[in-house]
């Protein structure tokens, strides 16, 4: 907590994890439940490109979309009163960590090996970092993003919790840090 400065009703408030851990459907839930406007930095990338993810990752490499993506994740953290979801590799780059941890609410969705492996069917077509990779290199990537994202100031274990229950402990949690404060 003592690295966020200033009032937290302010704050941005950033979710980080390992990609299909919900971030982008529970901060949707969260920045409804709080009346504040909701980012994908994926879908912003999208947008601003008019391309998708996959796209820009085989047009322009990994090494161009993670500048692009930092560039993206600096303009709106800078911003107050957002709910900002990161794609899962953005909080790899020490830059991206430092912006989000000085400037916003940073909350890592956590969730263990076992549960986010049910998962992996769902994601494996539209996740360019997947592409190629067996289970067991799809098991490093995720313990070895594990560090970077322990680094935050709240961390919510979501495991078979539903979005909406998840939503909810967040809030709480906010609510809570606001008052200790």
């Amino acid at each position: 907590m003592e690295n966020v400065q200033g009032s937290l009703k302010e704050k941005s408030i950033v979710f980080t994890g390992f990609m299909g851990v919900g971030k982008t459907t529970i901060g949707s839930l969260v920045a409804q439940k709080l009346d504040r406007a909701f980012i994908d930095i994926d879908e912003e990338i999208e947008k601003q490109y008019n391309m998708s993810i996959n796209e820009i990752f085989a047009a322009h490499g990994e090494k161009a979309f993670r500048e692009i993506e930092k560039q993206t994740i600096r303009s709106f953290c800078e911003q107050p009163l957002k709910v900002i979801s990161l794609g899962g590799g953005a909080f790899m780059q020490p830059e991206v960590r430092e912006i989000c941890l000085a400037n916003c609410f940073v909350i890592y969705l956590e969730m263990s090996w076992e549960e986010w492996k049910e998962r992996l069917d769902l994601l494996i077509d539209t996740r360019p970092v997947l592409r190629g990779k067996d289970l067991k290199e799809i098991e490093e990537l995720f313990y070895k993003r594990q560090e970077a994202y322990a680094i935050n100031h709240s961390t919510l274990t979501v495991g078979s919790k539903s979005a909406e229950e998840a939503a909810d402990d967040i809030i709480e949690s906010v609510k809570l840090s606001e008052d200790l404060r």
